[in-house]
């Protein structure tokens, strides 16, 4: 049996204590996985805007501090049968501590009662969109919305018992304090060497994967190429328009340009986004900044009255409106990929749409996690989608406030932090 089956790991984790206060990387406790659920030793993750969103507390609603953030990443179900050495338990009297691995390749790990299609050793890909595969969604192609683990923002809690399985003894200043818990995040929470998943929200992936590309498709690639694909079915020859050019609009543009869309035109105010479009398939640029007439009318001179596709990724609605009115009449469909945080409805009249112009949303690019992403990484290994590009920025886990900034200052795609020393690529 594992030495630390059963029990408390204690390990380092980047904590956010509150709205725009500085993460801190700080000892926590993570205990063991109960039924269904599973313990990751977290290898490289990277941040997201919705992390971002989350730490400034945009959102009131979603606040919930002590809170360990993050949902990219890859990590493995470790086997050790190595030496490591033990420290004086702070958290729990029966807990292993993991700061110092003496054999950083195998470190036996465990998964929870009733969980079959993964175990210690795997590759794993955290996803925040859950796949039981028992519930009518998940037994539906036409929905990735899985009853029970689809991504709620609101959720801070574990399924099984409605608590969490990360608690501290340490307060933000370093000293010590009562043990108090700290909450979860959209179902995987990875800025910590250690996490505690439901199964649900886990994908085997392959071990030969390139696995700093792999935390790619725990959020934004996996997002916005599946919009093309999966939501707006992009076919060969056809026209689109992604406004926004972050990761996620890259990734769009990467998804369409994999399916041969003859013409990409990518949209943003940052004139620096245009060169990584290019690399991306993206054709044409259009800067609002440098137009006298709304972008829509500009789109629709160039395609000669609109395109076939466009794509929503900055979460504005005043955007949304440009992007739904650049597609053409009759046929023209809208999909929504960003995240709107404000109460802000659709600024749309009903009638618009009976010029034949759809509009629809699409969550984790459509893709059901556990059934399609093994598939997906395949296909990236294949070279079909260029996951390289996205990563711009490597920092040590340490640092992981100095990405948050580079990100904010709109100087990241992906920031990739390690986490685990590990010898693999």
């Amino acid at each position: 049996m594992a030495e630390t089956q059963g029990k408390v790991i204690t390990c380092r984790a980047a904590v956010a204590w509150g709205p725009k206060e500085p993460l801190v990387i700080q000892e926590i406790c993570v205990d063991p996985p109960q039924e269904m659920e599973v313990r990751v030793k977290i290898l490289y993750t990277s941040i997201c805007h919705t992390d971002l969103g989350t730490w400034t507390g945009v959102n009131e609603a979603e606040r919930a501090f002590p809170r360990i953030l993050g949902h990219e990443a890859v990590g493995y179900m470790p086997i050790h049968i190595g030496i490591y050495l033990l420290f004086k338990p702070t958290c729990d009297a029966n807990k292993t501590s993991f700061f110092h691995l003496l054999d950083m390749n195998r470190v036996v790990e465990s998964v929870g009662e009733g969980v079959k299609d993964v175990k210690e050793g795997d590759y794993v890909i955290p996803t925040f969109n859950g796949e039981c595969g028992e519930c009518r969604v998940c037994k539906k192609e036409v929905s990735n919305l899985c009853e029970r683990y689809k991504v709620d923002p609101m959720k801070r809690l574990m399924v099984n018992d409605g608590g969490t399985r990360f608690s501290t003894t340490t307060n933000k200043d370093g000293g010590s304090s009562q043990s108090q818990r700290i909450y979860h995040f959209l179902n995987t929470s990875t800025f910590t060497e250690y996490t505690v998943l439901d199964s649900a929200c886990v994908v085997k992936i392959d071990p030969n994967a390139p696995l700093k590309q792999m935390s790619l498709l725990s959020c934004g690639v996996s997002t916005g190429v599946g919009a093309a694909w999966n939501t707006a079915k992009v076919k060969e020859g056809t026209t689109t328009a992604v406004f926004g050019l972050g990761s996620v609009g890259l990734a769009v543009a990467e998804g369409a340009r994999a399916r041969g869309a003859s013409r990409i035109i990518g949209v943003d105010a940052n004139a620096s986004k245009f060169e990584k479009g290019k690399v991306m398939g993206v054709t044409d640029f259009i800067n609002p900044k440098d137009l006298t007439k709304p972008v829509h009318e500009r789109i629709r001179e160039l395609t000669r009255g609109g395109v076939d596709y466009s794509f929503e990724c900055t979460g504005n609605v005043d955007v949304l409106r440009e992007a739904f009115l650049s597609t053409h009449a009759g046929w023209g469909s809208t999909v929504l990929v960003g995240i709107y945080a404000t109460p802000r409805t659709l600024p749309l009249h009903p009638m618009e749409l009976f010029d034949g112009r759809k509009i629809t949303g699409s969550v984790f690019g459509g893709f059901k996690p556990k059934s399609q992403l093994p598939s997906f990484a395949q296909q990236c290994m294949k070279g079909v989608v260029k996951l390289e590009p996205f990563i711009t920025n490597e920092l040590p886990f340490e640092k992981i406030n100095d990405a948050f900034q580079l990100l904010r200052d709109g100087k990241s795609l992906r920031c990739l932090l390690q986490i685990a020393k590990f010898l693999k690529k």
